[in-house]
């Protein structure tokens, strides 16, 4: 399976060299074996591209900008669905390809068949248990935190309310000479 980006070479508009740059360097770092596919300078590219981007998916213009990724003949998507992907962590589950033993997208899905397939009832068990430890140790730390800031809040508003005091005391002082 070979992933197929379909670029502009030379576009005019930086934001489409982000997003191409970004979908490119973003592949090479995961190290994904695709292939870049230039619309600029060859006609044949640009023609397939627009044709096989699903209608429902084309902008209102109806015609669709690079960056376009494709797996194969199948559409993926496009910069803002890629990037949608990377933020989840399932970027693999997006280009159609199986992710690396080990990738965080890969823990997710074992996590997933564990609980899809019920083989594991006691990892289930055991985990859920372990995730409300941990939430109920977020809160417990999150309630410390709020404390100190009200702690912190109170003695700020404790040394403005000595500070006017002061203030006032100098004032009618001054006054009274």
């Amino acid at each position: 399976m070979v992933i197929k980006v379909f670029l502009a070479s030379s576009s005019g508009s930086t934001a489409i060299k982000k997003k191409q740059q970004d979908v490119v360097g973003f592949l090479e770092a995961l190290k994904v074996d695709y292939t870049q596919l230039d619309i600029a300078c060859n006609e044949d590219n640009r023609m397939w591209m627009r044709q096989n981007v699903p209608e429902d998916r084309k902008p209102t213009n109806g015609i669709p900008l690079p960056p376009q990724i494709f797996n194969e003949e199948s559409y993926c998507g496009d910069y803002d669905t890629f990037f949608d992907a990377k933020e989840d962590n399932s970027v693999y589950s997006f280009l159609g390809l199986p992710p690396p033993p080990g990738s965080k997208e890969a823990e997710k899905a074992d996590k997933a068949d564990i609980v899809e397939n019920g083989t594991h009832a006691e990892e289930t068990n055991t985990q859920a248990h372990a995730e409300e430890e941990e939430g109920q140790e977020e809160e417990d730390l999150q309630s410390e935190e709020e404390e100190e800031l009200r702690q912190l809040e109170e003695e700020e508003e404790a040394e403005v309310q000595e500070d006017e005091e002061e203030d006032l005391e100098e004032t009618q002082e001054e006054e009274a000479e």
